[in-house]
C-alpha cells in the first residue's frame, strides 16, 4: 500500500468516524487543533487502525502523532516492516 493510498484511507476513516469534511482533511491538518480530535478520539483512532490493519500500533508511537501525515507515516512504517518480515 502506497502512502497516497494510506492517505485516502485515513481521510475516509476520519470522515466516517467524526463526520469531518473531507476537503478540510489534508496531510498537514493537525488532528487536535484543525480537526478537533481529542485524546479519547485519538484512542478510538488507534483502536480502529488496529482493527483495520490487524497490526498493533504502540501507544508511545501514536503519542508523537500530530498531523494526518504523521498517521500516514506511522501506518506506512508499520505496514512496510510487516511486508519485510513476511518476505524473510
Amino acid at each position: 500500500m502506497t502512502k497516497d493510498q494510506i492517505t485516502v484511507w485515513i481521510v475516509d476513516m476520519l470522515h466516517d468516524m467524526f463526520e469531518l469534511d473531507k476537503a478540510k482533511i489534508t496531510p498537514q491538518s493537525n488532528l487536535y487543533s484543525d480537526l478537533d480530535i481529542d485524546s479519547i478520539d485519538a484512542v478510538d483512532i488507534v483502536v480502529k487502525l488496529n482493527q483495520m490493519t490487524g497490526k498493533r500500533i504502540q501507544p508511545d508511537v501514536f503519542r508523537t502523532v500530530r498531523t494526518v501525515q504523521d498517521v500516514v507515516d506511522v501506518l506506512a512504517t508499520l505496514l512496510q516492516a510487516d511486508a519485510v518480515n513476511e518476505k524473510a
